[in-house]
């Protein structure tokens, strides 16, 4: 009896090098994204729910689709696009279930929600002294595991306030309160982008279910195109914040916002600084497609940026619920 053939001989060849792509890149569906194939030659459009998806063809992934190859025994070379439900986080080399509650350490309880890690801070009353206090100093205290603010000058331990607050996260001792819901809202997250249009999240249960949710908005810490460098003052190192002279409208997929904009960005420095954002809000924006149907986007507004040298990683999901003497993000 002839053998059968090998999965290679019958593998369909969805890829092909070298890469040959159209001069101009596709045009896509309003809300569907634009990215790079998974032979990674070409821009095409991500394939969506119930799609057919194969090596070459992807799903949409900023609307969570993976391929299920599942139906497809046993070549496993054609999928359908499906939604990831329940994805798992993983912290530290530690893995945890999805809505899994855990202390990763004494100052922080975290909760996996949908792969992402949303934490609130236990050390809500560690914040650094008024300003009375010249040379503030934190301090470990024994048999405690959150530090405390003490002033050189008096050596005594006062009750402090906050210079800045962040999120509701770190209200002070009278907590939020919501129908027997203690409301808790962590920080944004770093832009995910340094330039040009990136992500942010944070993780709330400011609703009706009192339920942690993962919530997003779009944020464009500078422009990728425009360098900004050139418009430092002679005998200045820093422009903490730039703003263009005329208005802009806000595109995404092919759809543009009903109004124009005149937004800030963060700057540069021709030393090691970084700059980043020191004060900012969150807007509510409204796009309009060119078939005629609107929807509207949550988007970081930025009031004033910070040029300093502790530059955030991005990958520290601490960063953000830190308490800093000299800086700290007013954000809402």
């Amino acid at each position: 009896a002839p053998s059968p053939p090998s999965l290679s001989s019958t593998a369909a060849p969805f890829c092909r090098w070298p890469c040959q792509c159209p001069r101009r890149p596709p045009r896509c569906a309003p809300g569907v994204s634009l990215v790079t194939d998974g032979c990674g030659c070409c821009r095409s459009c991500a394939r969506q729910r119930g799609q057919r998806c194969t090596e070459a063809d992807t799903c949409d992934p900023h609307r969570g689709l993976y391929c299920d190859y599942s139906g497809d025994t046993p070549r496993y070379e054609i999928g359908v696009c499906a939604q990831i439900v329940g994805v798992g986080c993983v912290l530290n080399g530690v893995r945890y279930k999805n809505g899994e509650t855990f202390q990763p350490n004494c100052k922080y309880n975290c909760t996996c929600i949908n792969g992402a890690v949303g934490c609130v801070p236990m050390c809500t009353n560690s914040r650094p002294p008024l300003v009375w206090c010249p040379n503030p100093k934190l301090i470990k205290m024994a048999g405690k595991c959150c530090e405390q603010w003490i002033c050189d000058d008096s050596r005594k331990i006062r009750k402090t306030s906050p210079r800045h607050i962040s999120s509701a996260a770190y209200e002070a001792e009278a907590e939020a309160w919501q129908k027997n819901c203690i409301v808790h809202t962590s920080a944004w997250s770093p832009c995910s982008r340094s330039c040009g249009l990136g992500v942010s999240s944070r993780i709330s249960n400011d609703n009706q279910q009192c339920r942690l949710l993962r919530e997003s908005r779009l944020c464009n810490l500078r422009p990728c195109e425009l360098d900004i460098a050139q418009h430092i003052k002679p005998g200045k190192k820093c422009l903490a914040v730039y703003r263009a002279n005329e208005p802009m409208n806000y595109t995404i997929s092919g759809c543009v916002s009903k109004i124009p904009y005149r937004p800030k960005y963060c700057g540069v420095c021709t030393d090691n600084r970084c700059c980043t954002p020191y004060k900012s809000k969150t807007i509510e924006v409204m796009f309009q497609c060119p078939d005629g149907t609107e929807f509207s986007w949550k988007i970081m507004w930025i009031n004033a940026c910070f040029c300093n040298l502790n530059c955030r990683n991005p990958n520290d999901i601490f960063a953000d619920l830190a308490h800093y003497y000299d800086y700290s993000e007013i954000a809402n």
